[in-house]
């Protein structure tokens, strides 16, 4: 016996030894037919292997009849048995494959194991369409994540809201950034792994409090084992402003304002008697307002470099980057956005796996300047639109103009020059996170694992006016200076312990416990001075120091409110054969804001699927169904986003003139204390819970995917400031109260495929569908009012949550039409209706009287519509050929409406878009834009009449580029990619402003910005079209 085991060991020994011949090939990846470096080539069942060099290419021994296998991480495994010499494979992207790794909250999971609602992004596909902002890229990829900016100013935040407005407060989503909450916005995309999003409260409630909006997670890159990679990915563009609105030339100007002189019995303007308006020559100046603030050409441009690699046990990455924008209007003295990014991450594993230790490093420096945008109030673009084109940029000695002593309006201004000399600002901020984990295995699948991390953020802004005079109001006639910074550090220590096994039978088990603790803490200071040296005038020396003496100096600072957070939560997951899955998770969550007795708030998920296509009667699909999975789940997550101490009453002490006696002879200063807020020590958390319905579906080899979902989220104990008398002296204290439901679908589909070796193509699209609907609000009258005076001077509230209508709908008449002659207004009144205007006239707005009463006041207002889009959509689509690629984006929506406001009809003199031109001159001419008058006579209060449809669809991004790698032979350069791209190149849209896409508006109410309602247009910051040359090298 002992004889025959020897023989068969020799003559399995020389066998190998003798028929093992040299395999060699080239791996590369099936997406874009890029070379993959570093990808291990192993014989089945051998413990060595080998690694593809920096062309893809590959040699190992092996026999005729054993199989090679194929990685690389992020891609599909493949086993080829070996037949022949020459070996060429193409992996398939892990994003194709139902093995795909999801990012959930604490850990990670197979996509086909995934039982919530998740969307995942690729780093790459983020990167390449070039933004300075990440989310910027995620706009239309990510169905049921609405994305609008909210300028296109450089370095302007965004919006997100996942699956609808849910509270009048923030409505953000969570950030995480490898696990540790901070600002997506500075990343530099280079760095970005993927991202994945969580959007139903199943996913999200292991985070609890912190997600009742989502949870947005991102992972950075990580080194790879392998050869040791240097890479470069740069662009340089140009930008311009993709619509130009037009306003009124000077004619035109002139012929409207004698018109609505007319209009109003008073006769028309000797214009040639206008001295100001009229150059040296005579003529009248015509002076177009955008088109002067406008900077075309103005650059952007991004430069990132990275080096990566690492062994078996120790991987690392280090990166740089610089972004830089200028603004298209008033170019870079305007607006300005610089960004520097550095990054160092590593994993370490020693004792033969059994300690795992690691870091990621980030540090972020921006600096960035800025103009008044959004508001009527601090907006230099809404002066271009409303004021006239009949007076200069600049007088006759080469300074700006003023209008002080026009014989035309001396209210007018100048635009340009008030942007100019208000341009002076700077903002600088860095930003340091970093996180040290290290992760003990001491049994197989037992993972326990710490994590400690810190965010240390600091910022300055400094500005300075100099001494300006446009109008007799708009004046400086001191020159300022004011100066703030603050600083803040949040910290985070988390532990979990995940254990992994398997019974008998088939069941998965993933068991995780954690407990997560927080803090934040800061402070900040600033100071003001108007009393700086007489004509001074250098910005880059104006501080608070500069000045003749200390009187007008003010200084403050205060430490932030201090914030503490305790953690702990659990998850349970079990599978069995893939084919049927359950996760249940539960976190406590205890905040220093609430009174003790209401610190500690409770947030439990369930969820399960069914994978269908794996039972056995579904056999007779496999020919074209490869996977078939239903999802539902119903969990609860909390929003804890109030100011520390609610359920205090601060004291402030103030300084008040009493009078005393009958006849307020005797006055005198006293000094006393008061309450500024009303405590509540019964305020708690808001909760918002979700139910959610999904399917996940893969046809013909996986080229066709499909997914949709069907959700109704509630919101409720909204976080709200109870309204309080004025007689109470003092604020409401916060509450809770009032509750909203969203309802909605969300679908995405895509097809994957090659037409030979050569040729790749992808196809892909999205669509969401939200409804949202307040269903009660604790006020007496069920309504959360908008802020008055801010759509134009002394106009009312315009906007509001109430009761059966959605969150920020515009509040204001309905019309009916333009009065077209005297008898259709006396048949009009006559059959009950009212009118508003005092003296009504043909060429007038007609208002519906809703509730019939013979009047038209606050009764009749009613719902108008609302910014909130019901209908989100994507699409996208990527070819490859032989080192070609081309790629295109879009994003678009619908269902919403925009308030368009570029001018104060209380302005007399003020400038008309070119809508006017449609304006009602006599019977027949108009029936939707009325007469114009000297002075709003009633037909411009705030009804339709400014609102549009905001529909639209944009071409986001369009690329072309090629990889010379295929005609370039250099030695150790891996890619050499050029490419060309176009972003916001086409937007197609019946709304007639600058831009469609509007974000959430930033008026004020009192001491807060509403940031509930969207969609209004009171001189948008327009997005850039752009246009870019870049560059990506490997080596």
């Amino acid at each position: 016996m002992l004889a025959t085991i020897l023989v068969m060991q020799a003559t399995s020994f020389f066998a190998g030894n003798i028929v093992a011949k040299d395999i060699t090939g080239k791996v590369t990846s099936a997406t874009d037919n890029e070379p993959l470096i570093g990808a291990t080539v192993q014989v089945e069942g051998s413990q060595g292997g080998t690694i593809t060099d920096f062309d893809g290419n590959y040699t190992i021994k092996a026999n005729d009849g054993q199989t090679l296998v194929f990685s690389y991480i992020g891609y599909v495994t493949k086993k080829v048995k070996v037949k022949g010499n020459v070996i060429n494979i193409s992996l398939e992207e892990d994003g194709k494959s139902l093995e795909e790794v999801v990012v959930i909250g604490y850990g990670t999971m197979k996509k086909k194991l995934v039982t919530g609602a998740t969307t995942q992004l690729k780093g790459d596909d983020i990167q390449k369409l070039n933004t300075t902002n990440p989310l910027a890229a995620m706009q239309g990829q990510t169905p049921g994540v609405n994305i609008v900016s909210t300028s296109g100013q450089p370095g302007a935040s965004m919006s997100v809201t996942i699956r609808g407005l849910g509270t009048v407060g923030n409505s953000q989503p969570l950030y995480l950034i490898d696990g540790i909450g901070g600002d997506i916005t500075t990343l530099n995309p280079a760095d970005i792994e993927r991202i994945d999003v969580l959007k139903d409260a199943a996913s999200a409630a292991i985070y609890g409090a912190q997600a009742a909006n989502g949870v947005v997670l991102v992972t950075t890159k990580s080194g790879k084992e392998g050869t040791s990679k240097i890479t470069y990915d740069g662009y340089v563009g140009w930008q311009t402003v993709g619509r130009k609105f037009k306003m009124l030339n000077a004619n035109e100007y002139m012929t409207i304002m004698d018109e609505a002189r007319l209009n109003s019995g008073m006769s028309p303007v000797d214009w040639t008697s206008l001295n100001s308006i009229h150059d040296a020559n005579g003529n009248i100046y015509d002076t177009d307002w955008i088109d002067q603030a406008i900077e075309d050409g103005a650059l952007t441009t991004s430069h990132s470099l990275a080096f990566t690699g690492g062994s078996k046990t120790s991987t690392y990455v280090v990166s740089g980057g610089y972004t830089g924008q200028d603004g298209v209007i008033g170019g870079s003295d305007v607006s300005n956005y610089r960004r520097f990014n550095f990054r160092a991450n590593s994993e370490h594993k020693m004792y033969n796996g059994l300690v795992t230790i690691g870091e990621r490093v980030s540090f972020v420096w921006k600096t960035q300047r800025g103009m008044g945008t959004g508001n009527i109030w601090n907006n230099n673009l809404r002066s271009a639109f409303s004021s006239s084109p009949i007076h200069p940029v600049y007088d006759q000695n080469g300074d700006y103009a003023s209008t002080v002593n026009s014989d035309w309006n001396v209210n007018d201004g100048n635009p340009y020059g008030n942007m100019m000399v208000n341009r002076f600002n700077q903002s600088k901020s860095g930003n340091l996170d970093a996180n040290v984990y290290m992760q003990i295995e001491p049994i197989k699948n037992l993972k326990i694992k710490t994590v400690y991390g810190i965010s240390y953020g600091t910022s300055d802004y400094r500005s300075f006016t100099p001494e300006y005079q446009f109008t007799p109001q708009s004046a400086n006639t001191l020159t300022k200076v004011n100066q703030s910074n603050g600083n803040g550090l949040s910290m985070v220590w988390t532990n979990t312990a995940q254990y992994d096994f398997t019974l008998k039978g088939g069941h998965d088990f993933s068991a995780l416990v954690g407990s997560e603790w927080s803090r934040y803490n800061g402070s900040s200071s600033g100071g003001y001075n108007d009393s700086l040296i007489p004509g001074f005038g250098d910005w880059e020396h104006a501080f608070l120091d500069n000045t003749n003496g200390t009187d007008n100096k003010r200084v403050n600072g205060a430490p932030y409110d201090e914030t503490r957070g305790m953690s702990l939560f659990a998850r349970l997951g079990w599978s069995w054969k893939d084919r049927y899955m359950f996760n249940a998770t539960i976190r406590a969550d205890e905040s220093s804001k609430f009174a003790p007795g209401h610190r500690w708030g409770y947030f439990p998920s369930v969820s399960a699927g069914w994978t269908i296509s794996e039972e056995n009667f579904m056999k007779s699909t496999k020919s074209w169904l490869d996977f078939l999975k239903l999802r539902a789940s119903w969990g609860q997550v909390g929003n804890a986003n109030i100011n520390c101490y609610q359920y205090l009453a601060p004291v402030t002490t103030t300084n008040t003139n009493y009078n005393f006696g009958t006849d307020g002879s005797q006055s005198g200063w006293a000094t006393g204390s008061y309450p500024s807020r009303l405590a509540n020590e019964g305020v708690k958390w808001e909760t918002s819970e979700q139910i959610n319905v999904g399917i996940d579906a893969r046809f013909i080899q996986s080229r066709l995917s499909f997914t949709a979902d069907w959700y109704i989220k509630k919101t409720k104990d909204w976080l709200v400031q109870a309204p309080v008398l004025a007689t109470a002296g003092t604020q409401g204290p916060v509450i809770n109260g009032g509750d909203v439901k969203n309802t909605g679908v969300e679908i995405g589909l895509s097809w994957n495929d090659n037409i030979g070796k050569d040729f790749s193509y992808s196809v892909g699209g999205n669509f969401a569908y939200n409804h949202n609907k307040v269903g009660s609000i604790p006020t007496e009258d069920g309504i959360i009012h908008g802020a008055s005076n801010q759509i134009y001077s002394n106009a009312e509230e315009f906007y509001r949550a109430e009761n059966g209508h959605a969150i920020g709908y515009f509040w204001g008449y309905k019309t009916a039409g333009i009065f077209q002659n005297q008898q259709e207004i006396n048949d009009w009144i006559a059959a009950g209706n009212g009118v508003l205007q005092s003296n009504v006239q043909p060429g007038d707005t007609k208002y519906v009287d809703i509730n019939r009463d013979g009047q038209i006041n606050a009764a009749d207002k009613v719902d108008l519509g609302n910014g909130l889009p019901k209908y989100t959509f994507g699409f996208n689509v990527s070819l490859s050929w032989k080192g070609f690629d081309l790629s295109a984006n879009a994003t678009g929506a619908a269902g919403f409406q925009i308030a368009q406001s570029y001018r104060d009809p209380n302005s007399s003199q003020g400038n008309y878009s070119r809508q006017i031109l449609d304006r009602w001159t006599g019977e027949g001419t108009s029936n939707r834009i009325p007469r114009v008058t000297y002075g709003d006579v009633g037909n411009w209060q705030f009804s339709d009449l400014y609102l549009q449809d905001g529909d639209y669809i944009r071409l986001q991004n369009l690329t072309l580029g090629y990889d010379f790698k295929r005609l370039i032979s250099w030695k150790g350069i891996s890619k050499l990619r050029l490419y060309v791209q176009a972003q916001n190149l086409l937007t197609l849209t019946k709304y007639d402003g600058m831009d469609p896409e509007i974000g959430s508006y930033n008026g004020t109410n009192g001491n807060s910005s509403d940031s509930w309602v969207s969609g209004v247009d009171m001189g948008y910051y327009p997005h850039p079209r752009t246009f870019l040359v870049g560059m990506n090298i490997a080596f």
